[in-house]
This record gives C-alpha cells, sequence and structure tokens, in this order.
C-alpha cells in the first residue's frame, strides 16, 4: 500500500467518529504487519472498548517482534477482564512458546473465568507439552467452559497421557464437552480412544456424533503408540 493510503488510515483511527475508526482498523487486513502494527497501536487505548478488542486481536495476526511484549502487558495489566481475555487469545496465535509463562499465571491468577478460558485455550494453540499438568488439574474446575477448553488443548498438545483424565466426561451433561473430548481424542492414539469414540459415535447430539466419526477415521490413520 503506498504512503498517502496508509496516511489516510492514520487519519481515520485519530477521528471522533468510533465507526470511522473501526473501518480504518478493519481496512488493516490486507497491510503487511511491519506496516500495519504501529497503526494498531493507535487504538489500543481507544475509549471504544469494541476498537480495543479489535485492535488486541489484530496483534495475534499482525506479527511483528514487538507484539509479544505488548499482549503480556495487557494480559498482565489491563483492568478489563475482556481485553485481558483478548490478549491471551491473542499471544496463543502468535505461537510463541515465551508466552507459556504468562498464560499460566493468567490461569492460576486471574479472577475472571473468561481470561482463564482464553488462557487455557491458547496454552492448547502453543502446542507446547508443559501445560499437561495445567490443563489436567483443570479438568477438576466446576467451570464447563473450563473443561471445555481443557480437553481441546490436551487434544491440540497431543498429551496421551491425559486420555484416562479426559474420558470421565463421556457422559457429561454438556454436549459441548462431550464434543470437545470426541475431537480431543482424534489426536491421542490410545488402546482406550477407539471404544471411546465408538460410544460418543451413538451419542443422542449429532454434533458429538459427528465428531466422533471424523476422529475415528483420524485413528484409524494414526499408529497407536
Amino acid at each position: 500500500m503506498n504512503p498517502s493510503q496508509l496516511q489516510e488510515i492514520s487519519t481515520r483511527l485519530e477521528s471522533k467518529s468510533s465507526r470511522d475508526r473501526m473501518i480504518a482498523l478493519a481496512s488493516l487486513r490486507d497491510i503487511p504487519a511491519v506496516e500495519a502494527v504501529p497503526l494498531i497501536k493507535k487504538v489500543l487505548d481507544d475509549e471504544n472498548l469494541q476498537i480495543r478488542s479489535m485492535a488486541v486481536f489484530a496483534l495475534g495476526i499482525k506479527q511483528t517482534p514487538e507484539c509479544y511484549s505488548i499482549l503480556v502487558k495487557l494480559l498482565e495489566t489491563d483492568p478489563d477482564y475482556g481485553i485481558r481475555a483478548d490478549a491471551a487469545g491473542a499471544l496463543g496465535y502468535l505461537e510463541d512458546n515465551r508466552a507459556f509463562e504468562p498464560l499460566v499465571r493468567a490461569f492460576y491468577e486471574d479472577t475472571d473465568w473468561l481470561v482463564r478460558f482464553s488462557a487455557a485455550v491458547a496454552l492448547g494453540n502453543l502446542k507446547d507439552g508443559r501445560a499437561y499438568e495445567v490443563l489436567v488439574r483443570a479438568l477438576d474446575t466446576e467451570e464447563v467452559v473450563l473443561q471445555q477448553a481443557a480437553i481441546a488443548a490436551l487434544g491440540e498438545i497431543k498429551a496421551v497421557e491425559a486420555v484416562d483424565s479426559i474420558l470421565r466426561f463421556a457422559q457429561s451433561e454438556d454436549w459441548l464437552v462431550r464434543q470437545r473430548l470426541a475431537e480431543a481424542l482424534g489426536y491421542l492414539p490410545s488402546p482406550k480412544s477407539i471404544p471411546a469414540l465408538k460410544y460418543l459415535e451413538k451419542d443422542a447430539h449429532p454434533q458429538v456424533s459427528e465428531a466422533a466419526k471424523i476422529s475415528l477415521q483420524r485413528l484409524e490413520e494414526t499408529p497407536i503408540e
């Protein structure tokens, strides 16, 4: 994009109209990261929460070396739980393993379930085996959404040793938990995974059943260790 077009976007990001600022931020979608990030930073403290959220998300997609430190600071210090959750999610998109420790701290220390949920999902996105203990412990939470996130993340990090821990959710009352289990088992080749998936294949909820079928097909192509 030529300098005049970038300047136009920069000017619109300073508009008094939140609609103009939002459109300008969205227009950065096709701009290279090195040019987009300085402009995204202009609205990280925007008075409009939706614009702030869009900007934080954008830092996970438009990746430059400074994005990591910006997102960690937001995760650790922003007063708005939604922004902290967005920052956790964006750190997952970065797939930078330096984010492991900040995400673990957020999972254990943040008081808001949404931030903890986003941190668990992001730990899965990092595909870092060190997350195993954190995610297994998350299975014992009373918050169903955290159980969903932990099961999915254990699948993401291919933690075959977690199969026994997650199989107890095969009869969960929450169909999304059962769906996440069916999806995760497709990445966890073990002697117990296939029988569990054949059980879930008969689930009354169509999305659980379909997820189980897909995972069974995947395991047929994956040797059991």
